[in-house]
């Protein structure tokens, strides 16, 4: 039987060890011996839990079950420092985005780094992507009701972010359908530092990284990933494990969607006593890339017996999977799918379930494999789980032969124009600086709205980034870049 869980808010799956420790505690104090980690970077517990008995000074919330809402912040947080990533874009940065959100929001918010792997960019209904602008994101909206995913028409200041998720918070009676009305509405209502997009979101390829074990950052820090297979993190371990943050004074703990921990900052003097600590408690830190780079449902027994056997032939066969990444998902739920590949399990009619009818599966993928793209292509429908192994290692093997063909090349993302009006457009541009004014855009910054032509722009017109006059600017023909 599914069971039902009390979720804690993490905001962006980053938190203190005290902090950590209290939400154990207060497992404990509930009745359990461990905790789970979700999708979404919170922490989960199986029991009810009193809400009394939490400190009232901190920083997350308790979600009884089955509640509406009060949906997690995700971010990249945890990949700050330790893996690829814009370089503005610090842990600091991060946190200085966190702090602004006062309540958890409704929508679902992801706050990330384009160049990273290990956090998805699109699962949220506002989607943050940091740009090459220091401070400035991309934002991409899927309302809850929305089939598309719509680009907002200007970048957002690192300040103004939690400003613009409750604002549009706000505007979800109005029942927006486009983003063009969003970007109005909240024109009028704040009073925000946007700055006008000057190139297309660019996604560069990166293979998906190994997130477990205890790797060196510099010369004298590491930092330590822990996973575990049934997703139970022991409370024991965990307090332990908390104890030794202070002792080695480190401030934070990453959770990532891929249900572990990550500890960074741990100093060269210290590495010894975590090795001890680990293998004093049994821990095992090199798991096969073969079983890491899977997405299951939480304390879902059937799921995880279905990877166990998926792994199990993928090891005998000596398959490598390095750079792909894995789901199983009930084809019945709406899902916000963040793997290469998908298996979706088909439920039996209700009819057929007496007569024992054996359970069916889909096979998808991402175009190209990468899930950035967000376009699944369907590979097998209703086949029997004898087989999914030879189908996933089929899938494998088409991964390697088109890998390097498209994947090395930086992806810019689709936008609302047809691709024949994206090979040339007219574009001008500021001698001095460089900065481009596009008449789709117009310049938020100076009141100019979208769709206004340079020819119509006034003559006390000046650059948005040097205060370059309008005489200045000299006309472009941009080509698409492939």
């Amino acid at each position: 039987m599914k069971k039902s869980f009390t979720r804690i808010i993490i905001k962006g799956g980053v938190l203190s060890p005290a902090e950590l420790k209290e939400i154990v505690e207060l497992a404990e104090a509930s009745g359990s011996d461990s905790i789970s980690l979700g999708s979404r970077q919170d922490i989960l517990i199986t029991k009810d839990v009193e809400v009394e008995n939490f400190s009232a000074e901190n920083k997350y919330q308790i979600i009884p079950p089955k509640t509406e809402g009060a949906e997690n912040i995700v971010s990249s947080y945890v990949a700050a420092d330790i893996f690829s990533g814009t370089p503005w874009l610090t842990g600091d940065r991060y946190l200085y985005v966190l702090e602004q959100f006062r309540i958890p929001p409704n929508l679902k918010v992801n706050i990330t780094d384009p160049k990273q792997r290990l956090v998805p960019l699109f699962t949220g209904h506002l989607n943050f992507i940091a740009s090459e602008h220091e401070d400035y994101w991309y934002l991409y909206i899927r309302l809850p009701e929305w089939q598309k995913m719509q680009v907002y028409p200007a970048l957002i200041y690192t300040w103004d972010v939690g400003e613009i998720v409750y604002g549009i918070e706000e505007l979800l009676q109005e029942e927006p359908e486009e983003v063009e009305m969003i970007f109005n509405l909240l024109s009028d209502s704040l009073e925000t530092n946007n700055r006008t997009i000057d190139k297309s979101l660019e996604i560069p390829y990166q293979p998906f990284p190994y997130y477990e074990g205890m790797n060196k950052i510099g010369m004298d820090n590491y930092w330590l990933g822990l996973y575990w297979r049934n997703n139970k993190y022991y409370t024991s371990f965990l307090k332990e494990m908390c104890d030794l943050c202070a002792e080695s004074k480190i401030g934070k703990i990453s959770i990532t969607p891929w249900k572990s921990l990550i500890v960074k900052g741990i100093p060269i003097n210290t590495k010894l006593e975590w090795e001890k600590f680990l293998g004093k408690n049994g821990i095992n830190v090199r798991h096969s890339m073969l079983e890491l780079n899977w997405h299951i449902p939480v304390d879902n027994e059937e799921a995880a017996n279905l990877k166990k056997y998926l792994v199990s032939n993928f090891d005998q066969k000596d398959i490598s999977t390095y750079g792909l990444t894995f789901g199983i998902f009930d084809s019945t739920k709406k899902s916000n799918y963040f793997t290469a590949v998908v298996i979706e399990k088909n439920q039996a009619p209700e009819i057929l379930n007496e007569i024992g009818v054996r359970d069916t599966y889909n096979l998808l993928y991402a175009q190209n494999f990468d899930p950035n793209t967000r376009n699944y292509v369907i590979h097998v429908q209703d086949v029997d789980k004898v087989e999914l192994p030879g189908l996933l290692i089929e899938l494998s093997k088409m991964y390697f032969s088109q890998l390097g063909e498209k994947e090395e090349k930086a992806r810019k993302l689709p936008e609302s124009k047809s691709e024949k009006e994206k090979l040339k457009k007219e574009i001008w541009q500021c001698a001095a600086c460089l900065s481009i004014y596009e008449a789709k855009f117009g310049d938020i910054t100076q009141e100019i709205p979208a769709g206004t032509s340079f020819d119509k722009l006034p003559e006390i017109y000046v650059c948005s980034l040097c205060e370059a006059p309008k005489s200045a600017f000299e006309k472009r023909i941009q080509e698409k870049l492939s």
